[in-house]
């Protein structure tokens, strides 16, 4: 199955609900967790009134990421991004950390992809070796 991206879709359609015309556009949408906001610009198709929208393809991206930055700086466990920064840093191929962090071959890419989080004991190795690089070599 082939996720449509925003440039691919349409300008407007019409809400399944209502029948009104939406239009292709964005709006602010804050994302919470534990206290903290982010505040993402939501695409999607909406309305001229301040009602829902409607969203389709990959348009609650920038909220899940929005999500996992809040995680990252609440809980401490890293999105994607930092997963990769922190492996690369190492200069470890996904199936030679997996190895490292004895957490199978595949797991690497299934956490940069954002498809499951690491165990707390991972991310806490993870932080240990982003900080202490040099502690690679006792963990092989």
């Amino acid at each position: 199955m082939t996720m449509r991206t925003s440039s691919d879709m349409p300008d407007h359609m019409v809400s399944p609900e209502t029948g009104e015309t939406l239009r292709r556009g964005t709006r602010p949408f804050p994302v919470t967790y534990k206290g903290e906001t982010i505040v993402v610009d939501l695409p999607g198709y909406y309305g001229e009134s301040d009602g829902d929208g409607v969203l389709v393809g990959d348009d609650m991206k920038a909220a899940d990421e929005a999500l996992r930055l809040l995680k990252e700086r609440v809980d401490g466990v890293p999105t994607p991004d930092t997963i990769r920064r922190i492996r690369q840093k190492l200069r470890l191929s996904q199936r030679d950390a997996g190895r490292v962090f004895k957490v199978g071959e595949n797991a690497f890419d299934k956490y940069e992809r954002g498809l499951i989080q690491p165990s707390g004991p991972t991310v806490q190795l993870m932080a240990l070796l982003d900080r202490h690089p040099d502690l690679l070599e006792e963990l092989r």
